[in-house]
């Protein structure tokens, strides 16, 4: 089943953002070309329950199963040993991006506690956009009761345009609730 922000893409904000830029090829026009869900778990390697249980999250929270990140070399002064557990990701796309993406943006978002609108400046200045979550009870698959330890994540939306100024006008007309209004840097760097 095509997701509810997929078709509110195609149907109005590719034409808005066309009109927006003065595209000539719709091939020009920004969308979104993947979802990457990232979460840290330096003391996994002390706690086995407490990676398993961030894997299950993680896999509930995106319909997807994680991936274990380990260590690709020694650092002592971390404690850090090579092939030790240090993170859990997940990259969604195609139809799973969009229903997560339209759970995250209707539901999530607004379930953060003393929301005031996502930072604006959390571009990377190649047209990608990173927000981080503190509380992964914020997603309604997560069972509060369940829940052995509070963690965030981060989110990083890539986009297949380059220029933030093009990327926030998608995410803004996806319904990402950002604060304020843009800021000048990034109306500056789509010139």
């Amino acid at each position: 089943m095509e997701s509810r922000l997929k078709k509110h893409y195609e149907n109005h904000a590719r034409p808005k953002l066309r009109e927006e830029f003065s595209f000539e090829n719709p091939h020009q026009v920004p969308g979104v070309e993947k979802v990457v869900v990232n979460v840290g778990v330096g003391s996994a390697s002390k706690d086995q329950k407490y990676l398993d249980s961030v894997v299950e999250e993680l896999g509930l929270i995106t319909g997807q199963k994680p991936l274990v990140n380990r260590a690709r070399k020694s650092i002592s002064n971390f404690g850090l040993r090579e092939g030790m557990p240090v993170g859990v990701s997940v990259t969604l796309r195609k139809d799973k991006m969009w229903h997560f993406l339209d759970r995250l943006i209707s539901t999530a978002v607004p379930r953060v506690r003393d929301f005031r609108g996502l930072n604006t400046k959390s571009f990377d200045g190649r047209g990608n956009y990173t927000m981080g979550v503190r509380e992964q009870i914020i997603f309604p698959e997560i069972n509060y009761d369940r829940v052995n330890k509070i963690h965030g994540m981060d989110i990083t939306v890539v986009t297949t345009t380059n220029k933030d100024d093009e990327a926030f006008a998608l995410l803004r007309e996806l319904g990402f609730p950002f604060r304020g209004q843009v800021p000048e840097q990034i109306g500056a760097t789509g010139a």
